[in-house]
């Protein structure tokens, strides 16, 4: 038997309002209705925004340094900077170095006792505002080092018109519907809201778990001296 051979299946936001009403035991196609899915479904995008760190919003930016200045503006999608770095030059080469900075918070940034000494920055503190701003330290005398790199995490893109696909990658299609629907019922179908918070909470944990990096782990047995204990 034949298979189709393709792999594009995706969702437009009228399709996934739709598949959320219906489990929800509703039929609905008035202006309203999709107006409140539609709110809905954006506050499940900022929503995830708390359930850690989605890889598919994983970008790298890259910030050309100037001598003298040590707080830089992220992207205006930027929800946080995961980890950063100082380079000689953009892009990736054999010319050019990289040297990682350590992150820190606010309290130990703040304990720093001459935060206006130049030279090739160590650190950075991230001030998570509406749009989160990053500062180096020692300020950067640009001199070698001369742009800032760092992946950050971008936020999920607004549903906008219905006609749109979502900004989610396919692993994260059930856990959306299963998420809309549960939202819908707490407006319009309160007798189902546990077992669709339920089944929400379920398949949503399954595409968490998924989206992380596989990498290889090596565990070596611990030796002991002494008393042969």
């Amino acid at each position: 038997m034949a298979t189709s051979g393709t792999t594009s299946f995706n969702l437009e936001i009228d399709d996934i309002i739709e598949e959320a009403y219906e489990r929800c035991g509703i039929r609905s196609n008035s202006g309203n209705d999709l107006k409140s899915a539609r709110r809905s479904l954006n506050l499940l995008f900022s929503e995830w925004g708390n359930r850690g760190v989605h890889l598919w919003k994983v970008s790298l930016y890259e910030q050309l340094l100037t001598s003298g200045t040590a707080t830089y503006n992220t992207p205006s999608n930027c929800n946080d900077v995961l980890e950063a770095y100082i380079s000689t030059g953009t892009g990736i080469g054999s010319s050019i170095t990289d040297v990682s900075l350590t992150k820190i918070d606010r309290s130990a940034y703040a304990a720093l006792p001459n935060k206006g000494s130049t030279g090739q920055p160590s650190q950075y503190y991230v001030d998570r505002q509406t749009n989160p701003k990053v500062t180096l330290y020692l300020t950067p005398d640009a001199s070698t080092y001369t742009y800032l790199k760092y992946y950050y995490i971008k936020r999920i893109e607004d549903v906008g018109a219905f006609s749109n696909d979502p900004d989610v990658v396919y692993r994260f299609l059930p856990c959306m519907c299963s998420g809309l629907a549960y939202y819908l019922s707490i407006k319009r179908a309160p007798d189902r809201v546990e077992a669709l918070r339920l089944f929400y909470e379920d398949e949503l944990q399954r595409a968490l778990t998924e989206d992380g990096q596989r990498t290889s782990v090596y565990i070596s047995p611990q030796t002991f001296y002494g008393d042969g204990v």
